[in-house]
């Protein structure tokens, strides 16, 4: 009786397998240091299997761009629940978005770094991410800025700018949290969250917000 042969992997299953690898070679080393061959060894493939599915390191660091940054948008949206009190939405996307950045260190190092400095087509696939955050803080931040600033006419525009602020503050203060020693997802995210929500003038006088129970 013949050997029976072992089941094929699925190509979409494989293709992620690479991406993992690839993910994990381009945020430990950078994406101009990473070898094709460092990232087949580590997913367990040759480099001419690499190529076939994703073509280029080029296209295969695209692709970790798109996967990691959907999914890092992904989590965001769903960690915050509706129809909360506006400081819990708030808190709840901060949590999420720093949860999934210390989970996935590798990830954000590629989202946020290395995108950020190999070129302008990586830069945009990084852009497109971040638009799509600040679009989404700003539909959290809107009725609590409001609030906070007891205006319910406050400008579109000041709006905007605190979006963008707190997108970048948060963007900082993860890879900040990342490189530095015993500081947690919810350390971080309180942190953001008694500067934003609170005030820095209310922060400075101690009048700190106080996360909910976990």
């Amino acid at each position: 009786m013949g050997a029976v042969k072992a089941k094929r992997m699925p190509r979409a299953v494989r293709e992620q397998q690479m991406l993992d690898a690839a993910v994990e070679t381009f945020g430990q080393r950078g994406y101009m240091a990473a070898s094709m061959d460092e990232i087949a060894e580590l997913a367990g493939v040759s480099k001419p299997l690499v190529y076939l599915y994703l073509n280029s390191k080029e296209e295969l660091f695209t692709a970790c761009i798109r996967r990691e940054a959907a999914a890092l948008v992904t989590a965001v949206r769903s960690g915050v629940r509706t129809g909360l009190p506006a400081d819990r939405q708030l808190w709840d996307g901060l949590l999420a978005f720093f949860v999934h950045t210390a989970a996935y260190p590798h990830a954000w190092s590629v989202v946020h770094l290395q995108a950020r400095t190999h070129g302008e087509t990586f830069a945009a696939e990084a852009a497109a991410m971040r638009e799509e955050i600040v679009a989404f803080v700003t539909s959290l931040i809107v009725v609590a800025a409001r609030e906070a600033h007891r205006d319910p006419d406050l400008p579109e525009r000041e709006v905007a700018g605190l979006a963008e602020a707190l997108v970048g503050a948060a963007e900082s203060l993860a890879t900040w949290a990342n490189t530095t020693d015993g500081v947690t997802a919810r350390q971080a995210a309180t942190t953001l969250m008694n500067f934003a929500w609170a005030g820095l003038s209310n922060l400075m006088d101690g009048r700190n917000w106080t996360p909910p129970a976990a």
